[in-house]
């Protein structure tokens, strides 16, 4: 099993550590006075604001299209944008941090957020709504890579306990989102303020992150000071791990079975008959299990000596979720909607396993780096697929197969990467 500091989500569930090395803290995690208040409140606003603009454009799809003249290829393309964004900014938010730090990052991505939800519903044309929330996703991306630096670097000693209010706070974004985002469409007259009303939240979050940068590039400097020694995860190389691309792979199908799941299930619902506040709530719903999910799957994954079987309960709810929504899509609506949303929860089964297959810190990096950029750049397709399949049969038959059809892989690279060994072990049975 790997050690408790390969990974935060399981640092709450082994034992605890041997005292560290008398020296400096990473980071000022033992700040007094407000900043002992602003750090948490700053970390809990920004994983609210991680997630809106994606579910909030699932819940208005409809109404987006024909406000700007969409087709389906374009819908299509808006769902795929955020697994590239994803992919492509969140490469670049390790050489940020470097530079400027990870909070003043973090509170750079606040403002991103913020500027492109309340610019995005005003431009006018597909262009510029893409343009807009591509700098949305950008500031979303890096704020996604860099807030695990943030939680290790000021929670040194209480890494577990900030993930998991962390990953609960996100997972509430997400799901408050997809709940109100059609009310408030109501309320406020239109599409354009159903989307831009999200902004405000990322204005709240600007707030704390600006006084927290300052004390973020003290921390960074600190630690910079005081690097830990070279380790035998120096000399890994992750592409040549069968465990690193198994688990590539099911990090990139999980996020296409999420992304598609996010952008077209509440269109799915409400071209089943289902009105489209119920098919927000619908949306809601199955985004809310990761709140509870997200704890309990965790634990459960470092408890077994493989993952596989995991993995595979959660491939058999997504196909029985699919297969309802093929045959009896109104019908079932609030068990298909649990279903999908429990084979969801892969995502903090993946992240588990990153923790799981490497029993160093260099490995967990280098494993989880590789891990999500492949894995955001193979979900890319997904969501843009299903617009076309949509488009091209002018029904959900087809895209809908396609959607099960991916469970089939998911469950068989999951299996793989659920096996008990490291990319440490296979590095050494290699020069062996």
């Amino acid at each position: 099993m790997a050690p408790e500091e390969s990974t935060s989500l399981r640092s709450e569930t082994a034992p605890s550590p041997t005292p560290a090395p008398s020296g400096p803290a990473p980071g000022p995690a033992r700040a007094k006075g407000l900043l002992a208040v602003l750090m948490p409140v700053g970390i809990v606003l920004a994983a609210l604001n991680l997630r809106p603009a994606i579910t909030s454009l699932g819940s208005l799809l409809e109404e987006v299209r024909d406000g700007l003249g969409m087709n389906g290829t374009l819908a299509g393309l808006l769902t795929s944008v955020p697994p590239l964004c994803f992919a492509v900014f969140g490469s670049l938010a390790p050489r940020l941090s470097r530079r400027f730090g990870a909070g003043t990052v973090v509170c750079g991505g606040m403002v991103a957020i913020t500027v492109g939800l309340v610019v995005r519903p005003f431009t006018g044309s597909t262009a510029g709504f893409l343009a807009a929330t591509a700098l949305t996703l950008a500031g979303i991306a890096v704020s996604n890579v860099l807030m695990p630096v943030v939680v290790k670097n000021w929670f040194p000693d209480r890494v577990g306990s900030m993930t998991g209010l962390y990953s609960m706070a996100l997972a509430i974004g997400t799901s408050l989102a997809a709940a109100v985002t059609v009310p408030l469409n109501d309320a406020l007259g239109g599409w354009q303020g159903g989307l831009a009303i999200w902004a405000a939240l990322g204005a709240v979050a600007v707030v704390p992150w600006a006084v927290l940068s300052r004390q973020g590039r003290a921390a960074e400097r600190e630690s910079a000071a005081h690097p830990a020694p070279a380790g035998p995860g120096d000399a890994l190389r992750v592409t040549r791990s069968r465990t690193a691309w198994s688990l590539a792979c099911f990090f990139g199908l999980q996020a296409t079975a999420a992304y598609i799941t996010m952008g077209w299930m509440p269109q799915i619902f409400r071209d089943a008959g289902i009105s489209a506040g119920t098919a927000g709530v619908l949306l809601a719903v199955t985004m809310a299990l990761g709140i509870p999910l997200a704890f309990v799957i965790p634990r459960v994954a470092t408890r077994l000596p493989q993952q596989g079987p995991v993995v595979i309960a959660l491939g058999l709810c997504g196909l029985g979720g699919y297969l309802g929504l093929a045959l009896a899509p109104a019908g079932g609506a609030w068990l298909w909607a649990l279903l999908l949303g429990v084979s969801n929860c892969a995502f903090p089964l993946a992240l588990t396993m990153v923790g799981l297959r490497a029993r160093t810190g260099p490995g967990v990096v280098k494993l989880s780096a590789f891990a999500q950029s492949t894995g955001y750049l193979i979900s890319i397709p997904g969501p843009l697929l299903v617009g076309v399949l949509n488009d091209a049969t002018g029904g959900w038959g087809v895209p809908i197969l396609f959607m099960a059809c991916l469970m089939v892989p998911q469950i068989i690279v999951g299996t793989l990467a659920g096996r008990n060994r490291t990319i440490e072990d296979e590095h050494l049975a290699k020069a062996a």
